[in-house]
């Protein structure tokens, strides 16, 4: 029997990847399949209550089981940053017009920062908030890497082109969505969650 899941995002790029990962067991609803146009917000300062205000609301909402993620790059020579304001990074300063505008400003403050910096070790880390019958349970998926000083790579989205995981020679964006899914931060949250569903 498909399993529907409700993901608490509107964002393309992220259905696509958990999709992938989810296989044909499952079967994604984002926020806008069940008509929520809501803006959750984001104002807490860790990546764990952030994935869990973001859960809770949907769930409290429309009473159904849900889950939702949020997803930091934590740079050691940024003193972590920009942690749980990656997504919105140089927006902090001003607005872009587009998803793809705000992820190729978010790069070039991260290159900005780094200019002259050789110490470029950084971590992804993602943490998923599942909501069941009103109980939380959260995993966490974490891939160390390092911090380019240029753009590598068409695919993928956000910090992608300039985050090469360690013990690879590509990037995440050089990556197909399969091999990206294999080592990824989110992929590795996901695979913990698609766990726990399968064996409960």
């Amino acid at each position: 029997m498909l399993i529907e899941l409700i993901f608490a995002t509107n964002n393309p790029h992220k259905i696509k990847e958990l999709q992938n990962l989810l296989g044909d067991k499952f079967r994604l609803l984002s926020l806008e399949d069940i008509g929520c146009y809501d803006e959750i917000p984001e104002k807490y300062p860790t990546l764990e209550k952030n994935a869990s205000a973001k859960a809770f609301y949907i769930f409290h909402k429309f009473r159904n089981d849900c889950f939702a993620d949020d997803t930091g790059l934590e740079i050691e020579a940024l003193n972590g940053e920009p942690g749980v304001f990656s997504a919105r990074y140089a927006g902090m300063e001003k607005i872009f017009s587009s998803r793809e505008e705000t992820y190729k400003a978010n790069v070039q403050k991260v290159l900005k920062k780094l200019e002259g910096v050789n110490y470029r070790k950084a971590g992804f880390r993602t943490v998923i908030s599942f909501i069941e019958n009103g109980k939380e349970t959260r995993f966490e998926g974490i891939v160390n890497g390092t911090i380019l000083e240029a753009k590598r790579g068409t695919g993928g989205f956000g910090y992608d082109p300039i985050f090469q995981p360690d013990g690879y020679k590509k990037t995440f964006a050089e990556m197909s969505l399969n091999e990206k899914n294999k080592i990824s931060h989110r992929g590795i949250a996901v695979k913990k969650l698609v766990n726990y569903l399968l064996n409960r």
